[in-house]
C-alpha cells in the first residue's frame, strides 16, 4: 500500500540535504551495518543455498524507477486457455539469510528499509539488497515462484508456489513499459501488463476496494529557493501494482486454508479520520457530495491536477490503521480483510525492503508442498505483528519529520506572508491548537490561535518555517 513518496535533488550540502542528514543522526538510524552483519552478508553472497528446480528459460522482466537496484519482483505474462497465467518471482531472502545469525538480527532490528527524500537506509546490506539476492537483469538468481491461473475475466483459477532459479531478461520502467504499450512495440508478456491489470482493476471496483494513486512530491531547488512539483504515477504502476495485490491476496488465501499464517489488515476508516478527510477536501476546493462513497471519490481524480495530488497525498492517512494479525491451527482472527483492498491480504512481494515478506513467503513455500513450516518460522509468528509495529512506526516518524522538513524548506523565505488555508483538525484537549491545510502551495503545518474554525477556509499567516526546526507554523490572520 502507498506512502507518501517524497524526492529531494540538488547539492548535499545545500540547507535541506543538511536537514535531512541531520534528522538520520537524530533518529539514530544508518545505512552503516556491523562489521560481523556486513561480513556475513558477503558470504552469504558467494554461497546462497540454491533451488533444484531452475525455471530460467522463462523470460522474465522487472518494473522498477530508473535508478532501483534492490529488485525485489521479476514477472512474466502469458495467455492460457481463454485466461492468463501470471509468473511472479520474488527475491528468496531465506537463500542467503540464515535464522539465528548476527544478519538475522540486524534484519529484525531494522524491520524495513527507511525512505528519506535523498536516500534511503536498506533492510540488507548492498551486497544482498542490490546484489546477489536482487532480481538484477541477466543474473541467475533463487527466487520464490508463484504461479497463478486466471481465468478470462481475471479471477484466480489456481495458485502455485515453490522456490525456482530464475533469470530477468530486461530492466524496465514504468514510463518506458507505458510508451512500448501505447505505442503497439511491446511484446506480449509486457502488452499483457495492461490487459490484466485493467482486468484486476475492475474486479478491485467491483469488490468495493481501493487503490490510491499517490503522486512522487518532488522538491528542486533553484538559486537558494524551492520549488514543490508532482509526478503523477502512470497506468503502469498502477498495473504493476495489481499484479502484486493479486499475490497477496493469493498468499492469504493459503495461509487461511491451511490454519496458519500472518495478514495485514485494516479496519474500516473512523468517521473521524474520514470527517478530516472531508474537511482537507473542502481546503483544496474538491467536491465530495454525502452521496459519493470515499471509493467513488478517489477514482474520480486525476493525479496530474496538483489540488488532486495534494488531495491523494492527504488520503494515505486512512491507511495508518493497518496492522499485522498473527493466527494458528485454524483459530482465525476476528478481521481477516484489509479494507482498503477489500479482501484478505499479506505482504510478501517486498522481502528485500520489509522483515514479515520472508516469513509469509515460508509459510506459503510449506504450504503448497504439503510439508511442515519450519520450526524457526513458527517461533518467530507470535512476535513479529509487534517488530513489525515499531519498524512501521519508525517509518512513519521518518515520513512525518522528513515531511516537516521539505515544508519548512519549501517556505523558509515567505515567512510574513498570507495565504488561504482550512482548519482540519482541532485537538480535544487543546482548542487553541490545530491543523491547517494550505491550498497553495499544499502544506500542512500547525496553527495557534482563539476559536479556530473547524472545517472553514480562512487567511493564515506563516509565522515559522525553519527547515533546522523542522516545523511549520500559522497563525489567523
Amino acid at each position: 500500500m502507498p506512502r507518501r513518496p517524497i524526492r529531494v535533488t540538488g547539492d548535499p550540502e545545500a540547507p535541506l540535504r543538511a536537514a535531512l542528514t541531520a534528522l538520520r543522526t537524530e533518529l539514530g538510524v544508518s545505512g552503516d551495518f556491523p562489521a560481523e552483519v556486513l561480513a556475513e552478508a558477503e558470504r552469504a553472497a558467494r554461497a546462497p543455498v540454491l533451488p533444484e528446480y531452475d525455471a530460467t528459460d522463462i523470460p522474465f522482466f522487472t518494473i522498477d524507477p530508473p535508478a532501483s537496484t534492490d529488485l525485489d519482483q521479476a514477472m512474466h505474462l502469458s495467455r492460457q486457455g481463454t485466461g492468463y497465467r501470471v509468473r511472479y518471482a520474488i527475491a528468496d531472502v531465506a537463500a542467503f539469510v540464515v535464522p539465528g545469525t548476527a544478519l538475522d538480527a540486524e534484519t529484525h532490528r531494522r524491520v524495513t528499509t527507511l525512505y528519506f527524500p535523498d536516500d534511503k537506509v536498506p533492510l540488507h546490506p548492498a551486497p544482498l539488497s542490490e546484489g546477489a539476492a536482487s532480481l538484477l537483469p541477466d543474473q541467475v538468481r533463487p527466487a520464490a515462484l508463484w504461479t497463478i491461473d486466471l481465468d478470462a475475466e481475471g479471477r484466480t483459477l489456481a495458485v502455485d508456489i515453490r522456490r525456482a532459479l530464475v533469470r530477468s531478461r530486461a530492466k524496465l520502467d514504468y514510463e518506458t513499459v507505458e510508451k512500448q504499450i501505447d505505442g503497439g512495440t511491446a511484446e506480449e508478456p509486457v502488452a499483457l501488463l495492461a490487459e490484466i491489470g485493467q482486468l484486476r482493476e475492475r474486479l478491485e471496483v467491483d469488490r468495493g476496494g481501493i487503490s490510491l494513486s499517490v503522486p512522487e512530491q518532488e522538491i528542486v531547488e533553484h538559486d537558494h529557493t524551492y520549488e514543490l512539483r508532482y509526478r503523477a504515477p502512470h497506468p503502469a504502476d498502477g498495473w504493476n501494482a495489481q499484479i502484486s495485490l493479486l499475490t497477496g491476496m493469493a498468499a492469504a488465501d493459503l495461509m487461511i486454508a491451511y490454519g496458519t499464517g500472518v495478514l495485514r489488515t485494516l479496519p474500516a476508516a473512523p468517521d473521524g479520520a474520514v470527517g478530516r478527510l472531508r474537511r482537507s477536501a473542502h481546503a483544496l476546493h474538491i467536491d465530495w457530495p454525502h452521496h459519493v462513497s470515499y471509493a467513488e471519490l478517489v477514482r474520480s481524480l486525476d493525479p496530474h491536477r496538483p489540488h488532486h495530488a495534494a488531495f491523494l497525498q492527504e488520503c494515505t492517512m486512512l491507511l495508518r490503521g493497518a496492522g499485522y494479525t498473527v493466527f494458528r491451527d485454524g483459530a482465525l482472527p476476528e478481521i481477516t480483510t484489509h479494507s482498503a483492498v477489500a479482501a484478505p491480504y499479506t505482504h510478501c512481494t517486498a522481502p528485500l525492503r520489509r522483515l514479515v515478506d520472508r516469513y509469509v513467503a515460508e509459510i506459503c513455500l510449506a504450504v503448497a508442498a504439503g510439508q511442515a513450516v519450519p520450526d524457526w518460522v513458527l517461533a518467530a509468528l507470535d512476535a513479529l505483528p509487534a517488530r513489525m509495529a515499531e519498524g512501521t512506526r519508525r517509518a512513519g516518524t521518518v515520513e512525518r519529520e522528513c515531511v516537516d522538513i521539505v515544508e519548512a524548506a519549501l517556505l523558509k523565505d515567505r515567512v510574513g506572508e498570507v495565504f488561504d488555508g482550512c482548519v482540519v483538525d482541532v485537538e480535544e484537549r487543546r482548542p487553541t491548537v490545530g491543523t491547517v491545510l494550505v491550498e497553495s502551495p499544499a502544506v500542512i503545518g500547525r496553527i495557534d490561535g482563539d476559536h479556530l474554525p473547524l472545517g472553514e477556509r480562512l487567511r493564515v499567516r506563516l509565522t515559522q518555517a525553519d527547515p533546522g526546526a523542522a516545523k511549520v507554523r500559522f497563525a489567523p490572520a
